[in-house]
């Protein structure tokens, strides 16, 4: 899978843009803040519905306008798929494939990607939540249909926690809140789908990531993953801990058991990553969660996710970042963002674009063996 053509019209800083991408490595480079994570994250919001930098799409609509428009070529194989997006300030977003309309939420049928930028460090230090985030969207890129049932979990989850509020404002006692009992079943029914998915992407990502690690950190660390929930195998059991934590329910107004809870606990040699891991661990480690979330996805479908990475070899020594262009070479497209040309191996470097202040300014493919020079 590739992008072959990417054009953006009031996208962030963009006013306007076109350009062509090769196979294998492009090369966006240009001082900071100039707009190179800007391009690359309108692939990303095509390829999971959302940004991975701010919580709202009106931060990407260029400032002063009511939408952005997003349009790319997809090449799959043979099959070739043009995706517009239009992103509105006021109303519903909307999208086309090949000309005939599509739900957001099946955008990632037409285009996988996989993103590693600096964010990515949060996966490792902050709170559960941007790891069961992490998993839902690798999930949903495996089974598209997921995302409808993450939706409706979300909006039980709402609606449940609203009455649980609501209740405990009342005072309403726990046996009379017979009105809970319509959205536990529903939470039953969702969390256990989510759960078994998460559990199962756990179990076939794990091989992936300790791979991956061991092939980014150079040495013989073991790595590991595990989910970790509170939510029983069972939908008797898992009714039956709802019933029994409806009290503590109440006294809090909000949901304590369901897979909105989970967390993905990431350990190197049996310690867990985010008490104990060093920076460069902890680099290693989340860059370790995306090539394997690649491979993952190149096994399943049998073809590549487009591979982004955004900013990173900055962040790297030398062995890293060979070892990281060596892992990204195989392939078939690799976009990488960097303000300095010489952070990133020569291996990833054939097709260069310049950008500045959003304009593309230059696109150069670079001979073999060239002698790069700043950028």
């Amino acid at each position: 899978m590739r992008v072959s053509r990417l054009a953006l019209t009031d996208f962030r800083n963009y006013r306007s843009a076109d350009v062509a991408f090769a196979p294998g490595a492009n090369l966006l480079v240009g001082r900071n803040g100039q707009g190179k994570t800007n391009m690359v994250e309108s692939l990303v919001w095509i390829a999971t519905g959302s940004s991975h930098r701010v919580p709202t799409d009106v931060a990407l609509i260029r400032a002063g306008e009511e939408r952005a428009i997003v349009r790319c070529t997809v090449t799959n194989d043979e099959r070739s798929f043009q995706l517009d997006v239009e992103l509105n300030a006021r109303g519903a977003n909307r999208a086309q494939a090949n000309g005939s309309t599509v739900r957001i939420r099946d955008l990632p049928r037409y285009l996988q990607a996989v993103l590693f930028s600096p964010e990515d460090l949060q996966l490792v230090r902050a709170d559960p939540g941007g790891r069961r985030r992490f998993l839902d969207e690798l999930a949903v890129m495996r089974a598209p249909r997921l995302a409808g049932v993450h939706s409706d979990l979300d909006r039980v989850l709402k609606q449940r926690n609203s009455l649980l509020k609501s209740a405990r404002a009342a005072r309403i006692r726990p046996d009379d809140l017979t009105t809970l009992d319509v959205w536990d079943g529903r939470l039953v029914e969702l969390g256990l789908e989510v759960l078994r998915t998460r559990r199962a992407l756990v179990a076939d990502l794990a091989p992936h990531v300790d791979a991956a690690y061991r092939l980014v950190a150079g040495d013989e660390h073991e790595a590991r993953i595990a989910l970790v929930t509170n939510v029983p195998d069972t939908a008797e059991a898992f009714a039956a801990l709802l019933a029994e934590r409806r009290r503590d329910e109440l006294d809090r107004g909000v949901s304590l058991v369901g897979p909105h809870r989970d967390d993905l606990d990431l350990q190197l040699n049996g310690l867990l990553a985010r008490h104990y891991a060093s920076h460069g661990e902890s680099w290693s480690l989340a860059l370790a969660l995306r090539l394997a979330s690649a491979e993952l996805l190149r096994d399943g479908s049998g073809g590549d996710p487009v591979m982004i990475l955004d900013d990173v070899f900055a962040e790297l020594d030398a062995g890293r970042r060979q070892r990281l262009a060596e892992a990204a070479a195989g392939f078939e497209q690799v976009l990488i963002t960097a303000a300095v040309e010489d952070d990133v191996p020569d291996a990833l470097r054939h097709h260069r674009i310049r950008i500045d202040a959003g304009v593309v300014v230059d696109v150069e493919a670079a001979p073999a063996h060239e002698e790069t020079r700043d950028g």
